[in-house]
């Protein structure tokens, strides 16, 4: 994963161009720019990096979609958006909301589900039939009128974190959200520190928190790619903006 530290330098200028001013004077710089998918490349399973599947990941109506109209199934075709350039020190902010049906064919759990991958290797690296890249997930997730069902959960693939002192090897860990059980609109930001701690928020509440992001093999994690997730379920954003931090 390449150094980061001239685009930041850059990006901080470029705040003052194209960044939206938040609480406390912050500018945060806006990576979806709502008409097109400018600085963004897709990896979709089975297909080359750059090669976006029936449309898979478009911009509607100034919002950026995850959609699988033009699919006769679903067929694994698991798809990233990837933003062009690695970070390493951040808070990444993005509106979503779960739109439509889910793909015909698609896994059960893939049902209203999509996510933010942040460290993670670029779309370049990745196998032509890898499903994911390897990254750390910020689960974004809709409820099923099931039960709870908490958005901003962290999950891991090919990769580890700490949690309250332990080391962590499950899949997924749940954060204290609530459910959002319909189409609304939900705001969810990750604070990432590099290799030290990562802490998501849900409309401005902290409901998770842990460090020492690693691959499966120890390695530590300290920067990487953002990527938006087609896992099936048809998504829309309307905002992804991002505040570079010391």
């Amino acid at each position: 994963m390449k150094a980061t530290r001239t685009f930041v330098l850059a990006a901080i200028a470029l705040t003052f161009a194209t960044g939206a001013r938040g609480r406390d004077g912050e500018e945060w710089i806006q990576l979806f720019n709502g008409r097109d998918l400018d600085g963004w490349t897709v990896k979709i399973t089975g297909y080359d990096a750059g090669e976006n599947y029936a449309d898979t990941f478009r911009v509607e109506d100034g919002l950026l979609k995850s959609t699988c109209e033009g699919y006769e199934t679903f067929g694994g075709r698991f798809g990233h958006l990837f933003y062009d350039e690695t970070f390493s020190h951040y808070r990444i902010r993005i509106e979503y909301r779960v739109v439509g049906e889910q793909c015909p064919d698609a896994p059960e759990w893939g049902y209203r589900n999509s996510g933010i991958m942040v460290h993670g290797q670029t779309p370049e690296s990745m196998g032509k039939d890898q499903d994911f890249p390897v990254s750390i997930e910020v689960q974004l997730l809709g409820g099923d009128s099931s039960g709870p069902r908490p958005t901003a959960n962290v999950c891991t693939p090919g990769t580890h974190v700490v949690i309250d002192g332990e080391l962590v090897t499950r899949h997924c860990t749940e954060s204290s959200s609530p459910t959002f059980d319909f189409d609304e609109w939900v705001t969810v930001e990750a604070e990432v520190r590099g290799g030290e701690a990562i802490r998501h928020y849900v409309n401005g509440e902290k409901v998770l928190e842990y460090e020492k992001p690693q691959l499966d093999d120890g390695t530590p994690l300290t920067s990487g790619t953002i990527s938006l997730q087609a896992e099936s379920h048809p998504f829309e954003f309307r905002k992804v903006e991002l505040l570079p931090l010391e």
